[in-house]
């Protein structure tokens, strides 16, 4: 199972990241992030890194970008990780990634998801999902929660992560 975490910051440097195969050139892309804390982490995109609101990255553009902690990664300086989604900062709205559950509560217990008639339920590729976006990885953005614990929030939108077969 993915266990996503997220880095936020301030795009630093994004550039062509070369990969072996020549049909792939220019299709992988790395971004040199600066933390508030200033610490410094690449991001290698590829044609399958889910951009939420398909936005354009630019230099000094604050993101944040979520990975998954399980997969095994290089032992380098700075870190460098596999992006798998990538969200533009916006004070207005929340994104989360993570595996809700049967009761669209997030793996951690602290977020609930109430799924109204206006909520925006998707696929990656942007078709609308009919199913119950419950016991899948899910995309969510969000707006106000509660103070209570698990949170719990009418999303925006959700993007279901299927699984691949």
């Amino acid at each position: 199972m993915p266990n996503y975490q997220s880095i936020s910051g301030k795009v630093i440097a994004y550039e062509d990241f070369p990969v072996g195969d020549a049909a792939a050139l220019g299709c992988y892309k790395i971004i040199t992030l600066r933390s508030d804390d200033a610490q410094i982490t690449r991001f290698i995109t590829s044609p399958y890194t889910y951009f939420v609101d398909g936005f354009r990255i630019s230099l000094g553009s604050r993101i944040a970008v979520f990975y998954d902690t399980d997969v095994p990664t290089i032992l380098i300086y700075p870190p460098q990780y596999r992006a798998i989604v990538v969200a533009h900062e916006n004070r207005k709205r929340n994104v989360t990634v993570d595996f809700f559950d049967t009761d669209l509560v997030d793996s951690k217990g602290r977020l609930k998801l109430i799924v109204s008639p206006s909520t925006k339920i998707i696929l990656r590729n942007g078709q609308p999902f009919t199913q119950n976006p419950a016991s899948h990885y899910l995309i969510v953005i969000y707006g106000a929660t509660t103070r209570s614990i698990p949170a719990i929030t009418n999303p925006n939108q959700i993007i279901v992560l299927c699984k691949q077969p």
